[in-house]
């Protein structure tokens, strides 16, 4: 079970990463030759429901991308589908306590960490892939090891708790989502107020006592350089649509569609 984005975070380098909501594997197959190292599916914020993502996490993982997903709920169906079709990782929304974070665990780890139930799957090319060397006991315990959970802090729940969730056992890093960030905190937007630059920090220095991953959204080249020289071990800047959205902007713009006949 290789994890693309773990093994650069335990080598110490950086990761960066984007979102997909165009429900295309040919895109994600084209995003494997730009340098990438993982793209979220994102099930919360899109139409993709649990089939379409399964054959995008195979489409991702192909292409060399680490495939990651944001499921849509604290819930033990999303999660173990996901992991079972071989998601890398998962960003889990809208967490706002520890005893959340230990749900989730329950949900996604196998024993004795969490509780996660267990089939053959394509997670472990379905009992036959080298993960089972060790047997079952073997598959469980990569399994846990190789796979992310990793819920986002975006709530003031989940700011107010953020050492004791990111310490918890199981729990593998977080995601800080500064949008709903920033909303919690009554400044909708405001990325640059005082308060939301302390909740940012405080969040990945908690990461960084516990030995966890700290992954943190932005919107462009620019502020993922920024973040990743802030200390930021990995940066998802922006979504495939806007990004599509923006060349094609930039191409009639350079091109003088816009101008009228001479």
């Amino acid at each position: 079970m290789k994890n693309r984005i773990l093994e650069k975070y335990r080598r110490g380098e950086r990761s960066l990463g984007t979102f997909t909501h165009l429900l295309s594997a040919p895109a994600l197959e084209a995003m494997g030759y730009t340098g990438l190292d993982y793209v979220i599916i994102d099930i919360e914020h899109s139409t993709i429901g649990a089939e379409h993502a399964a054959e995008l996490v195979a489409a991702a993982e192909g292409a060399g991308l680490a495939p990651l997903v944001r499921v849509d709920a604290i819930e033990r169906s999303p999660v173990l589908k996901m992991l079972d079709a071989g998601a890398a990782g998962l960003i889990v929304p809208q967490l706002e306590s520890v005893e959340q974070a230990r749900e989730l665990v329950s949900y996604a780890k196998f024993a004795p960490l969490g509780n996660r139930g267990y089939c053959p799957s394509r997670d472990g090319g379905w009992g036959m892939a080298d993960c089972y060397s060790g047997g079952m006991t073997g598959y469980m315990a990569e399994a846990n090891e190789s796979t992310l959970l990793i819920p986002q802090c975006e709530t003031a729940g989940c700011l107010e708790n953020i050492e004791e969730i990111v310490a918890a056992e199981g729990i593998d890093g977080i995601f800080i989502g500064p949008f709903d960030l920033s909303i919690a905190l009554g400044i909708p937007g405001d990325f640059k107020n005082p308060a939301h630059i302390a909740a940012v920090k405080r969040v990945r220095e908690a990461c960084a006592a516990a030995g966890k991953l700290c992954i943190m959204f932005c919107g462009s080249a620019a502020e993922a350089k920024r973040y990743f020289e802030e200390g930021f071990p990995s940066v998802t800047a922006g979504l495939d649509i806007g990004i599509l959205q923006a060349a094609v902007k930039e191409l009639v713009s350079g091109s003088g569609a816009a101008g009228g006949l001479q």
